[in-house]
């Protein structure tokens, strides 16, 4: 159990609404997609309606700051079932990077390899009380993309297993790249996200992450989770 699965859920029942792509820069193919990934009845490119919109006003202060920069969409929503498939992805490839096999793990070697993957990616739980970020439609994965189109480069990339992940990575190596993932959660921060503290991509309204990101920075003005999970 994380930290904020601590924080409560009253369902506010926002629906689940797809993204306006044609305002935002897109990943393409979709990245879990391409891997294999089953969304089911609604694609990755859905959020709860009140997230799309702060979604907007984000990319509307970033073009105030960035004149023609757009938010990339990588990820948002995610059933359980794709957060199974991803975490089970990502153990493979753990055990690949390293040259090993699975049958030959030592329990040692196993409870490492789950260590390091849990370290980004969320359990893929069925429980009410403990459901992963981006099964609530709460939750989105995100980079930037330039007045020529480029992404911009924020020094790893989503998804890495690494240290390089954690959002102040570069405060003091690599200020460009600081500077970048610094604008990212600026704009982010002015539309009510929040950021999850290992990822520089994550950002969150509204599910249990947020809310106690949220009570951390304002402890005399607590608040609850408004979504729980869809699938």
């Amino acid at each position: 159990m994380r930290p904020y699965h601590q924080v409560p859920i009253i369902e506010c029942g926002t629906p689940l609404v797809e993204i306006p792509l044609e305002l935002f820069a897109v990943e393409s193919p979709h990245p879990y997609e391409k891997l294999g990934a089953n969304y089911g009845e609604h694609s990755p490119y859905y959020l709860r309606e009140s997230v799309v919109e702060r979604l907007l006003e984000a990319q509307n202060y970033l073009q105030l700051l960035r004149s023609d920069w757009r938010i990339q969409i990588f990820d948002a929503y995610r059933p359980v079932a794709v957060q199974q498939f991803m975490v089970d992805y990502s153990f493979g490839l753990a055990l690949q990077e390293r040259g090993l096999i699975e049958a030959d793990l030592t329990n040692q070697q196993r409870e490492e390899i789950w260590r390091v993957v849990y370290e980004i990616w969320a359990v893929p739980s069925l429980d009410a009380k403990t459901p992963p970020p981006h099964s609530t439609g709460g939750a989105v994965d995100i980079n930037l993309v330039d007045d020529g189109g480029n992404v911009v480069n924020m020094g790893s990339p989503i998804d890495e297993m690494s240290v390089r992940s954690h959002p102040d990575y570069y405060a003091n190596s690599d200020q460009q790249y600081h500077a970048n993932r610094q604008l990212l959660l600026d704009v982010m921060l002015k539309a009510g996200f929040e950021r999850n503290p290992r990822e520089w991509w994550h950002f969150s309204f509204g599910d249990q992450m947020w809310a106690w990101l949220h009570n951390q920075s304002h402890p005399a003005n607590p608040v609850t989770a408004s979504y729980g999970r869809l699938a």
